[in-house]
């Protein structure tokens, strides 16, 4: 599929905000002064904003955005719309109290961290819930999500610790974080590969439901020139290209930070430089779901 930049960003940029409120709400020890707690509860905010954002870029119409949360009952595009706002709602309230008053309200701060936890899974869902794409179609895939979204919160967080936290169990943490959200990626990119639409019982036949009357060749293509579906749905990369961009993806956004926490861990340095792991894991993340879509098949593609 046609690996939007609009979907892309909302979608590392949002998980990454999310992930950090979940760490924040569920009490991560950040350092006990107004500026610490500002400007990591403000990052959160910025990042899960600039993510909805820039989804509306996507929409033929963003300004009738709105309309997709009444469809709550039945679209997970809604829900997910729905819970972002509820989550955004609750974490405000949360570091509103926090900042300007110096309390961290628990009830409060594990309902915004459930919400956001919740959001990410919503948005997870889209996808999984298709069936047109057999890639995607796997309880790996918002559990993956779900873990880039913690692991990228987490190493944001983390570089605001405070002081009487110590530097090898923050490392230690961020390592393991790193390790589980990486080797679930490379389980969901093993089974991927295994996975086609044939296997999943996609066919010629079964696409254009002539089946019936035996096999099924394309005689002439459909349309003289490309329409919306083959810009957005038959979008091809070369396995050459994809394993390039891979190897690149998983070098910035898995071994670079990996190398970082283990130097946090080793030299109980402070956890302030968590922030470059942070940097690097994010480029990372663009790269892993820039192939999120560019290798999945849709089924649209064997009638095209």
């Amino acid at each position: 599929m046609n690996p939007a930049v609009s979907v892309i960003f909302f979608t590392v940029m949002s998980g990454a905000g999310f992930g950090a409120m979940a760490v924040i709400g569920a009490g991560y020890p950040i350092a006990d002064r107004p500026l610490p707690a500002l400007i990591a509860c403000g990052l959160a905010l910025a990042l899960t904003a600039a993510g909805l954002i820039s989804s509306t870029f996507h929409l033929g119409h963003p300004e009738r955005a709105w309309r997709a949360l009444t469809q709550w009952r039945s679209s997970w595009l809604s829900r997910e719309g729905v819970m972002s706002l509820v989550t955004l709602a609750l974490f405000s309230a949360y570091a509103f109290a926090w900042v300007f008053f110096g309390r961290r309200i628990p009830l409060l701060g594990w309902s915004a961290s459930m919400a956001a936890f919740t959001s990410v899974v919503t948005t997870a869902m889209i996808y999984t819930q298709m069936k047109t794409v057999p890639q995607w179609r796997t309880p790996l895939t918002p559990v993956s999500y779900l873990l880039f979204s913690l692991t990228a919160g987490l190493l944001l967080v983390a570089a605001f610790s405070s002081g009487r936290v110590r530097s090898a169990p923050v490392g230690a943490l961020a390592l393991a974080a790193l390790l589980c959200a990486w080797g679930m990626k490379l389980i969901w990119w093993r089974r991927a590969e295994r996975t086609s639409l044939a296997r999943a019982g996609s066919t010629v036949e079964s696409a254009t439901g002539l089946g019936y009357l035996g096999a099924v060749r394309l005689l002439e293509r459909p349309h003289t020139g490309p329409n919306y579906l083959t810009k957005e749905m038959v979008y091809k990369i070369g396995r050459k290209h994809a394993r390039t961009v891979r190897r690149l993806t998983l070098l910035v956004g898995a071994l670079a930070p990996l190398l970082v926490c283990a130097a946090v861990l080793a030299t109980s340095a402070r956890p302030y430089w968590l922030a470059i792991a942070f940097v690097a894991f994010m480029i990372g993340l663009f790269g892993e779901r820039w192939l999120f879509f560019a290798e999945a098949e849709h089924s649209v593609s064997l009638y095209y």
